[in-house]
């Protein structure tokens, strides 16, 4: 599947992915900025992410990056 439906797909169905799917398509959305800033941020959010023990506390912090697939989108 190509990043746009993955993209897609997680913006319409959030309930529905899993924290560890939302993670990697952010983490293949982080390869298109330019900002090193953004990107060092993102993985420091990600390792966060990752580091909570509940599926339900890792889709809360998911939850607060998703702007970051709509940023994606309108770049298309």
């Amino acid at each position: 599947m190509s990043l746009e439906i993955n993209v897609k797909n997680i913006l319409n169905d959030f309930d529905i992915a899993s924290s560890d799917e939302f993670l990697k398509i952010l983490g293949q959305i982080m390869l298109e900025f330019r900002s090193n800033l953004t990107v060092d941020y993102l993985k420091g959010k990600i390792k966060k992410i990752m580091d909570l023990t509940t599926e339900s506390e890792k889709k809360k912090q998911c939850k607060l990056l998703l702007p970051y697939f709509d940023w994606y989108l309108q770049g298309l």
